[in-house]
């Protein structure tokens, strides 16, 4: 009986691992998060957008690093000891993929509630915010979460057709 109120309790409720990126804080869905790891040099690979800082061997597998505060327009920060990479699994049309997301730092995995979230704002067609999966408040915190497929879809990787 306790199993049954328990999952019915969680149900709406998603997990999100958020952090932190020119002052704001995001989330991303903890289920598409395959590990975190401290910055290090990637290798830069040419003709590709800026926000493509280049790849990394991780474990065998050529992993794409992007730098979200210049693909979300940011001004540039310089790297520190609180800056990590994010190691997400996408999926694309091409199928799954695998990529690596510079941020500030990371901030917590924390439960979002089907009640805390509302859908993101419209701000008219001048301003993409497709990727914006919507907005939480956690501990009166707002948190911006993001839809990574669609992060990633709208030609975030277009340019590279390494697998």
């Amino acid at each position: 009986m306790s199993t049954v109120a328990s999952s019915e309790a969680s149900t709406g409720a998603e997990q999100f691992l958020t952090f932190v990126l020119g002052g704001e804080e995001y989330g991303v869905t903890i289920l598409q998060v395959q590990g975190i790891q401290g910055w290090d040099r990637c290798t830069p690979i040419p003709n590709t957008p800026d926000y493509i800082l280049g790849v990394i061997n991780l474990r065998g597998a050529i992993v794409p690093i992007v730098d979200l505060r210049r693909r979300f327009g940011m001004p540039a920060a310089e790297f520190g000891p609180t800056t990590v990479v994010i190691v997400v699994r996408v999926v694309t049309e091409r199928g799954e993929r695998t990529l690596g997301l510079v941020v500030d730092a990371v901030s917590e995995v924390c439960n979002v509630s089907a009640e805390a979230r509302q859908p993101a704002p419209d701000f008219g067609s001048s301003i993409k915010t497709d990727f914006v999966k919507g907005l939480a408040t956690v501990d009166n915190r707002m948190v911006i979460l993001l839809d990574i497929d669609r992060l990633v879809s709208e030609g975030l990787l277009g340019s590279l057709s390494m697998h």
